[in-house]
């Protein structure tokens, strides 16, 4: 590798307290997958009835997905723009402009007319939308990310690097539980259905809403200083003109080995959060055979699952600092792969069976997204890490997040109604991680992220170098 990075001297003090760190980290990531997920729920249960036109049901479903796996689409352009800005100006101010993109256009969101007022303009001017919040949130995760671990005190930087991660469950617990609230207030006498008050105005307010939480992370984040990775960068004149073509000169290889690490979690995470909630609602009985939940039901048994998504980001921070990141997502990629090739025998056992399935496969989420916000990060120095993380991240949400759901309705449908062939293809997508994190190399060197040394410039400090224990001498 072309460069290391040597830790921080003994002593310093972050220029970030812990708690406006943790805060700042956890709110934003928070606000951001709340308004993901916000489209994410209507998607499923709004857009196919209101912005496509009438007709086969499954069609407008697939359409709905198309236009929200347009987003992933967008996340890379995100990530090189704001990695861009990161790199060059600062975390600070990059961060600012990642939140406020998302929110106006989730608002926005809020305030589109319908096909049958505005025709195909109206499914126009969501995927514009949808875009703009791919775009905002392909700069957010990273920023977050090194804000968390740029600031981490020593031995703890995976457990830091979860709390962005943590905004994942939250966000989603209060987008749908907001979604009860209001499918509770306007009840639908068919539930397989919303109500005529809720697809006229009631799925307008949880997008809306998100700019009253915009404006409270905007005031969290203004308050935060530059990290000291960042200051000392500038501080050697090591700062970059163009990112972008230092990493894909100098680390193209972490770039890929970063893309397939989060691979399978991308697929897993929107298997078990959009997928799901079509599967689950879906009529036994129907054109695609499911579960044949009501919604409410459903919802709540999904956010019990998301509680243990929350529970095991937090605890798998802890075993990725003592045990080492790949280590530890190698164990729990198999853990996934496993998962994958039992859905049919824990679908097929009643309710039980399904809430077993909710409960593990976000268990497994937590277990396997925690240690990404150290994991990156750490693949790349400081001069090019919120790029190089970003694209990583984002990339990969291409090949996993974008075509996931639209793969497995096609899968379910063409498998008559059978959740088989979307357990193998989840299965199939752990292999390719686990390939992966067999190869990689971050075993063998944990990056300390303060400071960037060059080759040949002496270490200040050992650099240890994984979780066997051996350390690389000081001089």
């Amino acid at each position: 590798m072309s460069s290391i990075v040597a830790s921080a001297p003994a002593g310093a003090t972050p220029a970030n307290p812990r708690s406006r760190v943790v805060l700042a980290s956890l709110i934003g990531t928070t606000i951001e997958f709340y308004d993901f997920y916000v489209y994410a729920t209507a998607a499923v249960l709004v857009f196919p009835h209101l912005f496509f036109p009438a007709g086969n049901d499954t069609t407008a479903l697939l359409a709905s997905f198309a236009v929200f796996g347009a987003a992933m689409l967008a996340r890379p352009l995100g990530a090189i723009f704001f990695g861009h800005l990161g790199d060059r100006r600062g975390r600070k101010i990059t961060l600012v402009g990642a939140l406020l993109t998302m929110g106006v256009a989730t608002f926005l969101i809020g305030l589109l007319p319908t096909y049958p007022t505005a025709g195909w303009l109206a499914p126009a001017m969501l995927v514009v939308l949808r875009l703009a919040q791919g775009f905002a949130l392909g700069g957010e995760w990273s920023g977050a990310a090194l804000v968390a671990t740029e600031n981490a005190p020593k031995g703890k930087r995976a457990v830091y690097g979860t709390f962005p991660q943590l905004g994942a469950p939250i966000g989603f617990i209060i987008a749908n539980g907001l979604f009860l609230v209001i499918a509770a207030a306007l009840p639908s006498d068919d539930p397989s259905r919303p109500s005529l008050a809720f697809l006229a105005w009631g799925w307008r307010i949880p997008f809306l809403f998100s700019i009253i939480m915009v404006a409270i992370g905007l005031w969290v984040r203004l308050s935060l200083v530059e990290s000291a990775a960042f200051e000392n960068t500038v501080r050697k004149g090591q700062i970059r003109k163009l990112p972008l073509g230092s990493v894909l000169k100098s680390h193209w290889k972490q770039l890929i080995l970063g893309t397939f690490y989060m691979l399978a979690t991308y697929v897993l995470f929107y298997l078990m959060t959009t997928f799901s909630l079509s599967y689950g609602r879906a009529s036994p009985a129907g054109a695609v055979p499911g579960l044949g939940y009501d919604y409410t039901t459903f919802v709540l048994m999904m956010i019990i699952g998301v509680v243990f998504f929350g529970i095991f980001t937090l605890v798998s921070g802890p075993w990725a600092d003592r045990w080492g990141r790949r280590r530890t997502l190698i164990w729990i990629t198999l853990g996934i792969f496993v998962f994958g090739l039992l859905w049919v025998p824990m679908l097929a056992a009643g309710n039980v069976g399904v809430m077993a399935w909710l409960i593990i496969g976000f268990a497994l989420m937590g277990m396997t997204f925690g240690p990404m916000g150290a994991l990156l990060p750490e693949l790349f120095p400081a001069n090019v890490r919120y790029t190089g993380s970003g694209i990583s991240y984002n990339v990969s949400s291409i090949l996993g997040a974008a075509v996931a759901p639209f793969i497995a309705v096609a899968l379910w449908s063409a498998g008559g109604g059978s959740p088989f062939w979307v357990g193998i293809y989840l299965s199939a997508m752990a292999v390719l991680t686990l390939i992966s994190l067999l190869i990689g190399n971050e075993g063998r060197r944990y990056q300390q992220l303060k400071s960037i040394v060059t080759e040949g410039e002496p270490l200040t400090a050992p650099i240890r170098l994984g979780y066997s224990g051996l350390r690389y001498p000081a001089p």
